[in-house]
């Protein structure tokens, strides 16, 4: 989807609600709609579904999609690199007819993040020591547990005493699924969850409004992350006359947000009511995003090895050249659709074909030759063709053959008591069907026989007694058992 990548949950509630437009459009056989919520997820035995761990935040996947020999990857939201709590997103070699990759940071290499976390500390120490107040506006989920835990280690190693506080609400909520589901976590915590749940703070307390008017230093970690809404942005209207205190920006702020506006050095804001704010306090921008960055983009076609790229969720120019580079360096057709346009992928499938051995026996008994091991052959049940075999229509191969088709066809007896004539007995059967088979064509044909679809029927009597009538049914092979046996009991009344 050209909307970009969706929060775990929704992720998850988008996938159902795909698969059951599929179902309602007939491209899944045999399901209802009613299958396909949490409680009972049933697809078709030829759709298979598989997540891979995308890091970036908690229970983010990464999702295979596979349709006969046809697949897909949709990334959403993906994180190559490690982080304090998250291990990096991960991929087999799937090889998909199209990898669908979000781009958020298509041009950026990042530089090392044990550097950037040594400098993010380092500015945090020392407008504390000061006795400034640091603001970091942090999304609910991710980045927050991130640096919570980062400042959490600092704190107990220098025997700090400055209070740190994360806003209530969903950050609380988050941190309280992080304890949950301590397994997703990176291997470090996993390991220290015995002696020590990571997300059970010592240092980090949760934080009042009333408590940005009280003196002294301290850090809060507030919501939301660009500083166009909520707590973060009453508290940083309160700070930011102050030049001992500081604003961390440490993600991705959209155009129009205060949080643009001040990386890009604004130090007079417009706020509501035509009232202007000054900013004085020291504006910093430490990028913890959990995206995955160019070369992690990279890396993950290395791994997975998609025949097509299509990218979504990011900047047309930067795209752009990402786009370039990756044609450049795997030789793949890579696309970059405008929201609402459509993408027309070729794709080759591969079709199973079953041959029986008794046909291959009797093939080289007539003379035929015997297997050529220069030529293509059977790897795994999967047979290597030549590119001069195509696949075509049973009628197409017999017209290229020169033979005539033959008609094979089946019969079978059902006997009734019936006083009636042979014709009346044939009328009264065709009354009878068409009043039960809404959906068949059923024709009383002048020949005497009655016709449903091309199930052919006909009566007669026995020599013996009148009364007694044999209906003969006819069909041919390529009629579904299912349509042969239902109207087979139809008539056994």
């Amino acid at each position: 989807s050209p909307r970009g990548p969706l929060h775990p949950l929704k992720q998850c509630k988008d996938m159902l609600w795909w698969l059951k437009l599929a179902s309602n459009h007939g491209l899944l056989k045999g399901s209802h709609p009613k299958d396909f919520y949490p409680q009972g997820l049933c697809v078709d035995d030829e759709l298979e579904l598989k997540a891979y761990y995308a890091g970036h935040v908690l229970g983010a996947a990464m999702v295979l999609i596979k349709v006969g020999s046809e697949s897909v990857v949709y990334t959403g939201d993906y994180n190559m690199t490690p982080d304090r709590h998250l291990g990096a997103a991960w991929i087999d070699k799937c090889r998909p007819d199209i990898l669908i990759s979000e781009s958020t940071y298509a041009t950026t290499i990042r530089d090392s993040k044990r550097c950037r976390e040594r400098d993010f500390l380092k500015k945090v120490h020392e407008s504390i020591e000061r006795g400034g107040k640091v603001l970091i506006p942090v999304f609910a989920l991710g980045r927050a547990q991130e640096l919570c835990i980062l400042l959490e280690t600092f704190w107990e190693r220098m025997n700090l005493k400055a209070p740190i506080y994360f806003s209530t609400g969903l950050t609380e909520k988050a941190n309280h699924y992080y304890k949950l589901f301590i397994t997703w976590t990176n291997q470090k915590i996993r390991k220290t969850f015995v002696q020590r749940n990571m997300f059970e703070f010592k240092h980090i307390k949760a934080f009042d409004r009333s408590y940005a008017d009280n003196p002294g230093p301290m850090v809060v970690f507030a919501t939301p992350g660009m500083l166009h809404a909520g707590q973060s942005l009453q508290i940083f209207k309160k700070w930011a006359g102050n030049e001992k205190n500081m604003v961390i920006m440490p993600g991705y702020c959209v155009q129009g947000t205060i949080g643009h506006k001040i990386l890009n050095g604004q130090r007079k804001l417009e706020m509501e009511g035509r009232s202007t704010l000054d900013v004085k306090l020291q504006v910093e921008y430490m990028s913890f995003s959990a995206h995955a960055d160019a070369k992690g983009i990279m890396q993950l076609i290395r791994m997975a090895e998609p025949r097509n790229m299509l990218l979504v969720h990011g900047e047309a120019l930067k795209m752009e050249f990402l786009k370039g580079k990756i044609e450049q360096e795997f030789n793949i057709d890579c696309y970059m659709p405008a929201n609402g346009e459509t993408i027309t992928v070729s794709t080759n499938p591969s079709v199973p074909v079953d041959i029986s051995l008794n046909l291959l026996k009797r093939e080289m008994a007539l003379g035929g030759p015997l297997p050529d091991p220069k030529k293509p052959r059977t790897m795994h049940g999967t047979l290597i063709m030549k590119e001069n075999v195509s696949l075509v229509s049973s009628e197409q191969a017999l017209k290229e053959l020169g033979l005539n088709e033959h008609q094979l066809r089946f019969t079978c007896r059902v006997q009734l008591q019936d006083p009636h004539s042979d014709l009346d007995t044939l009328h009264r059967i065709y009354t009878h069907l068409k009043s039960l088979l809404k959906g068949y064509t059923i024709q009383h044909v002048p020949d005497g026989t009655v016709m449903v679809e091309s199930i052919v029927i006909k009566v007669s009597s026995s020599a013996e007694d009148p009364n007694n009538k044999v209906l003969l049914l006819s069909w041919s092979y390529q009629v579904e058992s299912f349509s042969f046996n239902y109207i087979h009991s139809l008539l056994k009344f």
